[in-house]
């Protein structure tokens, strides 16, 4: 009896689709990749949003500036002013009559000083006893106590004054208003209050990838890196990178010595020179969400789908197996081969 054509045709297509998979699970090449999202940070402190706070408390009486305006360095963002209007007044009044205390005990002072000369001399030819001596010489220790005194109220007086006279809130930085975050004029304010918030529009840009924990002992720096940007149309395959399309490429310039809260471990990851630059900051504004790929070894298709069935780690480097086998790599010592080093790159996922 003949065999139906259709099913002589699935057969062979089945047979063929085996074939065909067997072929490209054993010779196929795969990127390994360690993946996390993320996001686009500055990597100088003072690109970053920076918050602009009240130095004295006070009330609010003028604001300078309106959301979304840009501003240059130093520009006035608001005035704020003591509760008491005549307390600048009353500080300078102080200072004043500090002033001429201290010209007063300095001149005392000097003025012992002398006596403390004279009565040296009598002291010396027995015209006066040793204590009016000693009398002397306590009256200059007093007006310099006295002087020291009045010299670190002076002192405080003037950092109080300098304080009030900063009533006028800067911006620290260029950059644009990304929110006011006081009330209406009028509004009261303590020292540290931020009035407003100064996002950058220049920034040297990094991304800050957040990786597991599993894959975060193979991460190195200056691995090669696969970015997806929010936004930014892309077609992405991890395993095969060279068929991506709108994927820029960084390389990893740092790794977290420890964990954050969430138990992700942050990579941050900066703009390779050799590659194309990344998209302008218009399109990628700091805080934008980052989807990217660490790329680590080259493996087989079928080893990759035997090792995530199996959710293994990812392949080590030579350097990684170097550095746990010996300097010599091979995986044993002088004394034979090295059973821990076998279990080790094991429980790495290769079969042995």
């Amino acid at each position: 009896m003949k065999a139906p054509r259709v099913a002589v045709i699935t057969a062979w297509m089945v047979a063929l689709g085996i074939t065909a998979a067997a072929l490209v699970m054993a010779f196929v090449p795969w990127v390994q990749t360690a993946n996390g999202d993320g996001m686009v940070v500055a990597l100088d402190p003072d690109d970053r949003t920076a918050d602009v706070s009240s130095l004295v408390s006070g009330r609010i009486t003028e604001w300078y500036v309106k959301d979304g305006e840009q501003v240059a360095a130093g520009q006035p963002i608001a005035r704020v002013v003591d509760l008491d209007p005549e307390y600048l007044t009353r500080l300078a009044a102080e200072r004043a009559q500090i002033e001429a205390e201290i010209a007063a005990v300095t001149q005392s002072r000097a003025t012992a000083q002398l006596d403390v000369n004279r009565t040296a001399a009598l002291f010396r030819e027995g015209l006066i006893a040793r204590r009016d001596y000693e009398l002397a010489q306590i009256k200059v220790a007093e007006g310099g106590a006295k002087l020291a005194e009045s010299r670190a109220k002076l002192q405080r007086i003037d950092v109080q004054l300098a304080r009030q006279s900063s009533q006028v809130v800067r911006a620290p930085r260029a950059g644009r208003i990304q929110a006011v975050n006081a009330g209406l004029s009028g509004s009261v304010v303590s020292p540290g209050s931020i009035l407003a918030t100064v996002a950058p529009e220049t920034a040297e840009r990094a991304v800050a990838l957040y990786i597991d924990g599993r894959d975060i002992a193979l991460v190195r720096p200056g691995r090669h890196v696969r970015l997806e940007f929010e936004g930014w149309p892309a077609i992405q395959f991890s395993g095969w990178p060279s068929v991506a399309q709108g994927i820029f490429d960084g390389r990893v310039r740092a790794v977290d010595p420890t964990s954050g809260s969430g138990g992700l471990f942050r990579v941050l990851v900066e703009p390779d020179p050799a590659k194309k630059p990344w998209p302008d900051l218009r399109f990628t504004r700091l805080g934008a969400r980052v989807r990217g790929w660490i790329q680590m070894e080259t493996v087989k298709v079928g080893y990759e789908l035997w090792r995530q069935l199996n959710d293994f780690p990812l392949e080590f480097s030579k350097e990684i197996k170097a550095s746990i086998g010996g300097k010599d790599g091979k995986g044993g010592s002088a004394d034979g081969p090295g059973k821990d080093d076998d279990a080790t790159v094991r429980k790495a996922g290769k079969p042995k």
